[in-house]
């Protein structure tokens, strides 16, 4: 067992989740004291706290665990996503004070205190994911500091959405990064990569460390700002792939910079997009995003080839999908929906190697029925540079269809 952080600096006072429709509901403050505002939404997760808190797709949010108990396990070294935690607070039923796990190094406590976020506990999570379901994602402020309340609940209403921001560009690397896989399995600009026989440029927009791992895996890897030009692409690499990210995909600042970039790239390159990647690739082409009530985020959520049938548990986090309808006619074909919805899971080209899906094949947590797409990729691009590619034939590899 490992030795993890005492919890005897635990926030001993109230603390109050202040949200738009007018409710107050006062619980335990645990992490940083302090007051944050964001858009309320759940997550279904059972395990994988630690990722979900370091995914840079939560940007701008405050994230609410639906699992009664958020920390049992501690926080290690290893189950990082990213340099920091994204969530601009947390909500739990229920932290523990005591994990336990042979790598635990401290509790969630601890984390959210070293990284400046305030959370709150001892709430009926049942009831507010209720509440999210019933009317969507709330904007809300979360405090420890009750002299605020009535301020912040005749605040609140009055706030603009989180997603005015380009929450991708903040949440991307602004500067070109070049690295492969050290002897420690660390990402570090300039570590030496091994002789891989293809480059990939990666656009980030808020990637998640796992996802980087498997490109590393199989690719030399070219790692973009999310406001990169088609010039810094073509004749450096030989396919691309569009990252996971946080906001509103129709963001001006997006269609100005990035849209362009993944239009006139995916023409001439084999491509691949997860998540926000898959909603960019479809807007590059012509189709329409819209947001979703309280979106999909877990690590359960099924989704149905069209063309196969075959169901896949898969791993999600996005507030905002494809439109199935403006689909049509831009070249691209429904691959795949959830059945729990309707919602579009994933899109490929009629002629072209250009595949996307809105789901995590790489998982962090979650299931790895989708893992092999990352090989499927690889494959993909092998036929396209050895001339056997054939449009509208995709490889089949480990149950891809």
């Amino acid at each position: 067992m490992g030795q993890p952080t005492s919890a005897k600096n635990a926030a001993d006072g109230r603390a109050f989740l202040v949200l738009e429709d007018g409710s107050v509901v006062e619980g335990e403050a645990f992490g940083c004291p302090g007051t944050a505002y964001g858009e309320l939404v759940f997550t279904t997760g059972m395990t994988g706290y630690q990722e979900s808190l370091t995914d840079p797709s939560f940007h701008g949010q405050v994230l609410l665990f639906t699992y009664p108990m958020i920390g049992n396990y501690g926080v290690n070294a290893d189950d990082w996503e990213s340099d920091k935690v994204w969530p601009r607070a947390v909500v739990v039923r229920e932290w523990c004070r005591q994990p336990s796990h042979r790598k635990s190094t401290k509790t969630l406590h601890d984390l959210l205190v070293e990284q400046k976020v305030p959370g709150i506990a001892g709430v009926d999570t049942r009831a507010l994911t209720l509440r999210i379901r019933e009317k969507g994602c709330l904007r809300c402020f979360v405090t420890h500091d009750a002299s605020q309340v009535p301020a912040l609940q005749a605040k609140v209403a009055s706030m603009p959405s989180v997603e005015v921001a380009n929450l991708a560009g903040e949440a991307s690397v602004q500067r070109t990064l070049r690295y492969g896989k050290n002897a420690k399995g660390e990402l570090k600009d300039g570590s030496p990569a091994d002789a891989k026989a293809y480059t990939v440029a990666v656009i980030d927009t808020g990637i998640k460390r796992n996802i980087l791992r498997n490109l590393v895996r199989r690719f030399n890897v070219l790692h973009l700002p999310w406001n990169a030009k088609a010039s810094d692409i073509e004749g450096k690499a030989d396919c691309l792939f569009i990252a996971n990210g946080p906001g509103d995909p129709a963001h001006p600042d997006i269609g100005t910079f990035t849209l362009p970039t993944l239009r006139t790239v995916s023409e001439k390159l084999p491509t691949f997009g997860i998540c926000y990647g898959n909603q960019l690739v479809s807007l590059a082409w012509g189709a329409k995003t819209k947001k979703m009530k309280f979106g999909h985020r877990g690590a359960n959520i099924p989704t149905r080839d069209e063309f196969t049938g075959i169901v896949r548990i898969t791993s999600q986090n996005h507030g905002f999908h494809v439109d199935a309808d403006s689909v049509k006619g831009t070249g691209l074909v429904v691959w795949e929906k959830c059945p729990n919805d309707g919602v579009v899971e994933a899109v490929r080209h009629e002629r072209l190697p250009i595949f996307t899906m809105q789901y995590h094949p790489e998982a962090s947590p979650g299931p790895w029925d989708s893992n092999h797409f990352f090989d499927q990729f690889l494959l993909m691009v092998e036929q396209v540079k050895k001339g056997q590619w054939k449009a509208g034939q995709f490889p089949k590899v480990g149950g891809a269809h």
